[in-house]
């Protein structure tokens, strides 16, 4: 009896040591996708006019809602074989395949009315009144400005006016 009561004690402990390991691991990799090796989180941009957000990784998981803005910027959050886990700008997740995301990067203008500015200096000149929901292309960001194009106008926004690049984030022309 004893013997069955160490059997079943070893048994109980080894699926919490697994997890505690797994979890240690799936700690490490919230840097890197599992399956691109790309940073985790990301942004990304929606490819399609419409894109199905499903509830699970994979076609057997029923559509939770559809995305019907193409070019719209999303943080992708996780990874599972072909699809990616979405985050929006309001904080809806759900699961996407590959497919629909392109890496060409967009932001968009959040809560209020944004200057697009013709140099990174709020001195600048505006070009721009940008409306919240504004969805600009993004070429470059320095510091605490981003070069942006949109429709045709090439100009410069603070960086925290949108939504689409992190605070700390790099990005070269």
């Amino acid at each position: 009896m004893r013997a069955f009561v160490l059997l079943l004690v070893a048994l109980l402990a080894a699926p919490a040591a697994a997890g505690a390991q797994s979890g240690a691991s799936r700690s490490a990799m919230t840097s890197v996708g599992t399956e691109t090796g790309l940073p985790i989180p990301r942004f990304v941009t929606l490819r399609a006019r419409e894109v199905n957000v499903r509830t699970g990784p994979g076609v057997r998981y029923p559509i939770d809602w559809v995305f019907q803005r193409p070019n719209l910027p999303v943080e992708v959050v996780a990874e599972f074989d072909t699809w990616r886990k979405i985050r929006d700008f309001e904080g809806t997740e759900g699961w996407v395949h590959q497919s629909m995301l392109s890496g060409r990067r967009t932001v968009i203008v959040i809560t209020a009315v944004r200057l697009l500015r013709s140099e990174p200096a709020e001195s600048s000149p505006p070009m721009a009144r940008l409306e919240p929901g504004v969805i600009a292309w993004l070429e470059a960001c320095r510091a605490d400005w981003c070069e942006v194009e949109v429709a045709g106008i090439d100009g410069w926004l603070r960086r925290g006016d949108v939504w689409g690049v992190r605070a700390d984030e790099s990005v070269e022309e």
